[in-house]
């Protein structure tokens, strides 16, 4: 029996319109890593976090709140059966994260202080240690994608903190010769080594862009920035920003979201990675997020412009969504399930992927 066949019998015996099942699977839904066409890889990792912690949790709060979601989804009628698969978070990863957090944040609490790495050994050391282990990280993401990738599946990254899709967009650029990201977030994240943090959450995109294979960064939603990010977005050549005042200037003056959509949507090429940091969203949707900062996007403004996205026939090569609270913050939980199954939705509809 094919990992196809059993699939299909799967989808057969499922009742869509039944109680979210507790099973331990994204939504209740009844599918194995094997079978499933689209994989969630969680990263429970929240280390180098500048603000408040706890999103290393992120992805077991979404798996928790997840079977309170109905299934059908209207921009794409029973996507459910493509086979969506979440694995349970890596429990070393996660022992790694709570292990090295406190160490992070006495050198942080240090910086803060004024203090210097060079009458510092020991914060030199910390820093040294959280480098390293940030680096095995993305090591291990990069490894855990590549594998899933050539066996044909595609992948979205469950964060954890910002910095932890970095290895899913390295494996990617050994699939596709180009590819452009879509990033939904309220801060650009182009900060070089933010705090002495190669891997910061704050540092992700200066780090994506030192992929050559992505060829164009457009950031939206981004309400929280310092000089020399704007600088490096507009020295870059390969960067397009839609700052949220903008955003909201253009339709306080009668620009209808659906022309802001396009506008975004054309400077993007046929491959895109998605990059959704739920801080992009209107704080009432993710409280309890690291850095929640005023303003940002409404849930259906972010779903209609990925919508859009796909429906102007742009591939969604692969996705991360980062950021959520961690578990106790159930809201938060329930919100970022819904994006994650929109974004899995979405992917699986831009490729065509064959339902029953």
């Amino acid at each position: 029996m094919t990992g196809h066949e059993t699939r299909q019998q799967k989808i057969r015996s499922f009742d869509p319109n039944g109680v979210g099942l507790q099973n331990g699977h994204f939504i209740g839904l009844p599918f194995d890593e094997q079978e499933a066409q689209i994989v969630l890889l969680p990263v429970p990792w929240d280390v180098t976090v500048s603000y408040g912690a706890g999103t290393a949790t992120g992805p077991a709060n979404i798996l928790e709140a997840s079977p309170q979601l109905d299934l059908l989804d209207t921009d794409v009628p029973d996507a459910w059966q493509m086979g969506i698969y979440m694995r349970q978070p890596d429990a070393y990863w996660l022992e790694e994260s709570q292990k090295l957090r406190p160490s992070a944040s006495q050198y942080i609490d240090f910086l803060e202080r004024n203090g210097q790495l060079a009458d510092a050994p020991e914060m030199a050391a910390l820093l040294a240690q959280i480098n390293r282990r940030s680096e095995a990280l993305n090591d291990w993401v990069e490894g855990q994608c590549e594998s899933l990738l050539s066996a044909g599946q595609l992948v979205g990254v469950v964060g954890g903190d910002h910095s932890t899709p970095l290895g899913l967009m390295k494996a990617l650029a050994r699939h596709y010769p180009s590819y452009g990201v879509l990033q939904i977030d309220a801060h650009m994240d182009l900060r070089k080594a933010y705090e002495g943090f190669t891997y910061s959450h704050a540092s992700i995109f200066y780090n994506a862009l030192q992929i050559p294979e992505i060829t164009q960064l457009t950031q939206v939603g981004i309400r929280d920035y310092c000089e020399a990010e704007v600088q490096l977005a507009n020295e870059s050549g390969r960067a397009a920003v839609f700052y949220s005042h903008a955003i909201r200037r253009q339709q306080f003056e009668g620009a209808a979201f659906k022309s802001i959509a396009s506008q975004i949507i054309s400077t993007l090429p046929e491959h895109v990675y998605i990059s959704f940091d739920i801080d992009g969203l209107q704080p009432s949707l993710c409280p309890n997020t690291g850095t929640p900062v005023p303003g940002g996007l409404a849930l259906e403004e972010a779903h209609y412009l990925l919508a859009q996205l796909v429906e102007k026939g742009h591939r969604i090569i692969g996705f991360d969504l980062c950021e959520t609270a961690g578990l106790g913050h159930e809201w938060d939980g329930n919100v970022g399930a819904r994006v994650l199954y929109k974004l899995a939705n979405l992917m699986g509809a831009s490729h065509g992927l064959h339902l029953l």
